[in-house]
């Protein structure tokens, strides 16, 4: 049996395989206000992403958080942002492979430009140049481009470490982890030590800036399986409407726009 050697691509498809291990059961058409809730909230598979949810609180508790607790403690604030830049240097592969086939130009310009500046001038990513240069950040994958081709999010899905997510989304981070050039450069024993390193280092680099969030939520929220679920929900929503709604222009931000007067046709000659 193969195994997948990236990390990531194991535990999606570990998820994944054990997804329908519970459903929720629908209310009766004799309870319609049930009934619309149940619908609106989109989660048949409830029994099984809640203890799933459970199952990577105590990931979190006993090992994720601690992680990243320590990773806060020992390294400055200045090291951190570094190592959080390269890291997403290090995505630029699969972010512009995403960019060209959502049809944005621009946005796969930028991807680019920031990747070509920030491995050379920027050491490898840890300073963002780019940015200062005009080429802003952006971040998507593949399950925003599944929406942008049409295709809908299906119901909620919550896989341990992936956190939440649908078939979409889940879906588009198997695609986004087998498209990653990095985890096919090389065989062997220190290829795979790279991609499990590299896996760790960007969940503890995640983790780490929602210590205080996360706190929060599970203190106050009533349900917090619901609020995450409430919260990924917006976020995606607000992350494809913005990939849908982007320039496609491919200029840097510091490039100089056409002035009103410059755009206005001279008056024809008396």
């Amino acid at each position: 049996m193969h195994v997948p050697k990236h990390p990531l691509l194991w535990l999606a498809a570990a998820g994944l395989a054990g997804m329908l291990a519970g459903c929720a059961t629908p209310p009766p058409a004799s309870q319609p206000d049930a009934l619309a809730d149940y619908r609106s909230t989109n989660d048949p598979i409830e029994p099984f992403n809640r203890a799933m949810y459970g199952v990577n609180n105590q990931l979190d508790r006993y090992v994720i958080r601690p992680a990243a607790v320590a990773y806060t403690d020992v390294l400055p604030d200045g090291v951190r942002h570094a190592i959080h830049n390269v890291l997403g240097n290090l995505a630029s592969p699969v972010t512009l492979g995403n960019d060209m086939l959502q049809g944005r130009p621009r946005r796969a310009g930028d991807t680019l430009a920031r990747f070509v500046i920030n491995t050379t001038i920027g050491g490898l990513g840890a300073f963002d140049v780019a940015k200062r240069l005009g080429y802003p950040n952006h971040d998507t994958d593949f399950g925003v481009t599944l929406a942008l081709w049409g295709v809908g999010t299906g119901p909620y899905l919550f896989l341990p470490v992936l956190g939440p997510g649908s078939p979409r989304d889940s879906s588009g981070r198997l695609v986004d982890i087998a498209a990653d050039p990095l985890g096919h450069f090389g065989q062997g024993i220190a290829v795979t030590a790279l991609n499990w390193g590299r896996f760790t280092l960007n969940l503890v680099d995640a983790r780490s800036q929602y210590l205080g969030t996360f706190k929060e939520i599970r203190r106050t929220a009533l349900d917090p399986y619901a609020t995450f679920r409430s919260l990924y929900r917006q976020h995606r929503d607000a992350q494809v409407a913005a990939t849908r709604t982007d320039d496609q222009r491919t200029v840097p931000a510091w490039f100089p726009a056409p002035s009103a007067a410059s755009s206005t046709p001279p008056a024809p000659a008396s």
